[in-house]
């Protein structure tokens, strides 16, 4: 028989008991799993009886498994039972135990917090929409151009701003070289500032073959702690410049770098697919404020557990993308300075949100009765088996026992869509100019 009592904080305490017969059940087979272990004078390795091996090393030797067999199946029956919710690890209290007794004992979890929905169908949103233009059409046609045009030598002429010369470096402190200050057929584009301050500049008026000194100072806040502040001098060595030549912004160029004839149907097709991409963001930004709104109406204690749940996943998901690009997430925290507790710290906000989000939705779902039918399996399952080349009928092979992650990423984007759908849209408050925001600290 089982029973629970509910406590502060979302903790709830589940109360078990094992009878004398069961629990010596339970000694026998934490017996028989470890009877191999047990090595008794007169009695070959695993020969020794049940009694004996009590009597030689107590009963106790058999508790750590026994009460596995026990708790365990009782636990899983008592949370489905119960209906619990856990989002927390057991944590498990023996009152008492004994072959002759069995054991009783209590199990503490932290359930999944009740939620107090306020108002979710019909809340105000900002709906930001900012259209292309002419403006922004152009810039893209610049960008395309820019990255389709080609290097070129230039002679009879020095140095520019805004050309890309090839320089072979090597940089002094006090007359002694410093590491990661030397360079051979390095390219550096004038005017780029990805330089020491004044390192460009003084390029500029230079010709090709030229040897000449420059003269720079290290920033205060520069990362290599040896150089803060640190006059240097580099000798530098020209031996190229060269400018970068553009296509002309024609019908060849169109043919060239897209599937249309004429540069006038290039711009159509850009101006199209800015559009789409500027509804798309003007949707999830409303969407975003949507579920933001929502949230705010609505009252949950978020256990602490949860939280740190989360925080574990972001930093998991932070670290398979930085392992995807040949970075340790580890070595990079190194790098700026942070420990793995500090940066834990830093996500706290963010995790509370995500949490509180998850908990809301799931509630609105709850209370709008949105379910995931079996065509919306079907149809996201075709989704994903395209995206990892699969045919659809394995993947539903797959997951037929398990598509829970499925349904509820579908139910959470529904409640979503169905949440966006019934909210009324509101023009965004104007951004104050900066000197009333000036006017407002000065009264503060």
């Amino acid at each position: 028989m089982a029973s629970i009592e509910k406590k502060d904080n979302n903790i709830v305490v589940i109360s078990l008991e094992a009878s004398a017969e069961d629990f010596k059940a339970a000694m026998m087979k934490s017996y028989n799993k470890n009877k191999n272990r047990f090595q008794i004078p007169g009695f070959r390795k695993g020969k020794a009886p049940y009694k004996l091996v009590k009597q030689y090393y107590g009963e106790g030797v058999f508790y750590d498994d026994a009460i596995d067999f026990c708790v365990n199946p009782q636990y899983a029956e008592a949370i489905k039972e119960f209906d619990l919710k856990v989002v927390s690890r057991p944590e498990l209290d023996i009152q008492e135990i004994g072959e002759d007794k069995g054991m009783k004992y209590t199990i503490s979890v932290t359930v999944k917090p009740e939620v107090e929905l306020g108002q979710y169908e019909g809340v105000e949103a900002e709906y930001r929409y900012i259209a292309p233009t002419d403006e922004t059409v152009e810039a893209e046609l610049k960008r395309v151009q820019d990255r389709s045009g080609r290097m070129v030598p230039v002679e009879g002429r020095a140095v520019e701003d805004g050309d890309t010369v090839t320089i072979d470096y090597e940089g002094f402190v006090d007359g002694v070289a410093f590491e990661g200050g030397k360079a051979e057929g390095h390219d550096l584009k004038i005017g780029s500032k990805s330089f020491i301050p004044g390192f460009e500049e003084q390029l500029i008026g230079h010709n090709i073959d030229e040897e000449f000194p420059i003269t720079v100072t290290f920033p205060e806040e520069y990362h290599a702690e040896e150089l803060k502040g640190k006059e240097a001098t580099f000798q530098i060595k020209l031996h190229d410049i060269k400018v970068k030549e553009l296509p002309e912004l024609d019908d060849e160029f169109a043919k060239d770098v897209s599937e249309f004839d004429t540069i006038e149907e290039y711009k159509a097709d850009i101006l199209k697919s800015q559009t789409e991409q500027a509804e798309k963001v003007a949707k999830d930004s409303f969407e975003n404020e949507v579920v933001k709104a929502v949230c705010e109406n609505a009252k949950v204690d978020i256990p602490e557990c949860m939280v740190e749940t989360e925080i574990s996943n972001m930093i998991d998901e932070q670290s398979y993308r930085m392992r995807a690009q040949g970075i340790e997430l580890e070595t990079y925290l190194k790098y700026m300075g942070q420990s793995m507790d500090e940066y834990r710290t830093g996500l706290k906000t963010m995790a509370e949100t995500r949490v509180k989000s998850s908990l809301v939705l799931e509630a609105c779902a709850k209370a709008m009765n949105i379910e995931a039918t079996d065509e919306d399996i079907d149809e996201e399952a075709g989704k994903l088996a395209e995206q990892y080349g699969m045919k659809k009928e394995d993947l539903l092979e797959r997951i037929k026992d398990n598509d829970s992650f499925l349904r509820e990423s579908i139910v959470g984007r529904k409640t979503v869509d169905a949440l966006a759908a019934k909210a009324v849209k509101v023009e965004p408050k104007e951004e104050p100019k900066a000197e009333e925001k000036a006017d407002e600290k000065t009264e503060e």
